[in-house]
């Protein structure tokens, strides 16, 4: 867990916080991410940069832009830290076709290949809980980039605007049977997304949380500096809506130089 006076414990499992019992149901809880309507935009945008490849995807989890970007025709090679998560991939239809490097995103080589596309989705950025780790993803970035590549990341804005003073906390899921909120330390750009859910045969309940380090546009664009990249395009989706001051999220590009 995240708070004002600690930083986060690390995480006692070696696929960090997504081992086994995270990755078995992690499709299903997952599920409106893998909607036509989510997908569809997310790999067109990918495959239109990525050209004929090949891209490397960090944090590839169990291949839900990898496979639909492989079946475009384009070589998709991934890092992700579980195992667990890598293994979803590989049994699925053409996984076993995804080269995986196991490790920290962060530091972890793809074998020496150079990629036309790296992208990083779904909030992924955020779990380098730490400023440097998140600068070291850039420069790993860029050095997997040949000249005139992209790196591609897709992260929310910090939802700051909801929290009135005093409070740390703000939900994101309330029903009958799961509660999940998110807490955020504005001193140090930590917070935690955690979720609370009783199963309704048992009565028994359980608690997850992740710890995250929350990152602003513009502290993305000034690593990218720092690892030699540029800002090339901002959009608030998929789509390519105009990025705006009420924008929850946005989709980056930024350009190695040729």
């Amino acid at each position: 867990m995240v708070n004002g006076d600690s930083a986060p414990e690390p995480a006692p499992d070696p696929d960090g916080y997504f081992p086994e019992r995270i990755a078995a149901t992690y499709d299903q809880s997952s599920a409106r991410m893998f909607t036509p309507e989510v997908l569809d935009p997310t790999v067109d945008f990918l495959a239109q940069l990525a050209d004929t490849g090949p891209a490397l995807e960090f944090g590839i989890g169990t291949g839900r832009i990898a496979l639909p970007l492989a079946e475009r025709g384009i070589r998709v090679h991934g890092i992700d830290l579980s195992r667990a998560m890598a293994a979803r991939l590989h049994a699925k239809p053409g996984g076993d076709q995804i080269p995986v490097h196991i490790g920290d995103f962060a530091n972890t080589t793809a074998g020496g290949a150079t990629f036309s596309l790296a992208y990083l989705v779904f909030n992924t950025i955020m779990n380098l809980t730490s400023q440097d780790a998140q600068v070291d993803c850039f420069r790993n970035a860029a050095t997997h980039l040949a000249p005139g590549g992209c790196f591609v990341i897709e992260t929310g804005v910090p939802d700051l605007r909801r929290l009135p003073p005093g409070q740390e906390a703000v939900p994101f899921h309330v029903s009958g049977t799961k509660w999940a909120f998110d807490r955020y330390d504005v001193a140090t750009q930590a917070m935690s997304s955690n979720y609370v859910e009783v199963d309704p045969a048992t009565g028994r309940g359980s608690y997850w949380t992740i710890p995250f380090r929350y990152v602003w546009p513009a502290e993305l664009d000034l690593m990218a500096r720092l690892a030699g990249l540029r800002l090339r395009e901002r959009w608030s989706g998929w789509n390519r809506e105009p990025f705006t001051s009420e924008s929850g999220a946005h989709v980056s590009v930024w350009e190695k130089p040729g």
